[in-house]
């Protein structure tokens, strides 16, 4: 913590992250007005004081909507990583324990997923089912965990020799007991930061899908389906494209900057080469 404190970049990411899943949290004490409430006398009304971000279409406060759409947007990033890290540590960890013909025929099916452009790959799946947030936070789960279980193999590949590792087996450990007890525990690192810049892709993905019309379903607020509403009034109302497009991208960029100071810090070569700077 105290190495993460004195790198400023990752300090701040941290902070705004905080921030954000703070305003998630408290989303019914944040927002002032009902995200869902038509007031059609108030429509496309500018930023004022009883609206700070103004109003859309239909005259639903836009901030209020943001608020409760940073819920989906987070709601999407952890649970799509928690899926992807989930997959790719079962998958990872058996190739790199078994090795032989099981992480041949592993690693050639991450060969083959990795062939597949991943978000062209997420909107065939979303177009063939019904396009709702635990839909979206299943396919981008599912279609995300390639890189996790490269790591998680390469690591255990480099664990499964050590010496205490072989002190486990002599004991008469299991392979069950040895993955999960041993060998995933010492390789979790890399994956930490993996899944921290993995949650700011599937929040850029959500937003995207949503963005399309094929993610979060209107009344549902999210950022992505705020910016698809406000583009058809781009010229006459332009609170409704810069505010969900600057939301983005600080979330995306706090945990771009978490992701990367963390990966500093916990990398030991990396973090040998900060501290002697």
């Amino acid at each position: 913590m105290k190495r993460l404190l004195r790198n400023k970049l990752a300090f701040f990411g941290l902070v705004l992250v905080v921030l954000l899943a703070l305003v998630a949290l408290l989303a019914p004490l944040l927002a002032s007005h009902d995200p869902s409430a038509i007031d059609l006398s108030n429509r496309l009304v500018g930023p004022s004081w009883r609206h700070p971000l103004g109003t859309d279409q239909l005259g639903r406060d836009l901030l209020s909507r943001m608020i409760y759409g940073s819920r989906i947007s987070l709601s999407v990033g952890f649970v799509a990583v928690g899926i992807s890290v989930l997959i790719g540590i079962a998958l990872g960890s058996i190739a790199g324990y078994f090795g032989g013909r099981i992480d041949t025929l592993i690693m050639r099916f991450v060969d083959i997923m990795l062939c597949f452009p991943t978000f062209f790959l997420i909107l065939s799946v979303i177009a063939l089912l019904e396009p709702n947030i635990f839909t979206i936070m299943a396919v981008i789960g599912v279609t995300s965990w390639m890189g996790v279980a490269r790591l998680i193999r390469a690591e255990i590949l480099s664990l499964k020799e050590q010496e205490f590792i072989l002190a486990a087996r002599a004991i008469g450990a299991g392979p069950f007991r040895m993955i999960v007890r041993h060998l995933v525990p010492n390789a979790i690192t890399p994956v930490l930061v993996s899944a921290t810049l993995g949650i700011a892709a599937a929040i850029l993905v959500e937003s995207s899908l949503s963005f399309l019309g094929i993610g979060v379903q209107p009344p549902t607020p999210s950022w992505g389906n705020i910016l698809t509403e406000g583009k058809s009034v781009l010229g006459i109302a332009w609170w409704l494209t810069l505010f969900p497009g600057l939301a983005i991208l600080i979330t995306v960029l706090a945990y771009n900057l978490l992701g990367e100071g963390l990966r500093d810090l916990l990398d030991p070569r990396l973090r040998d080469q900060v501290q002697s700077k």
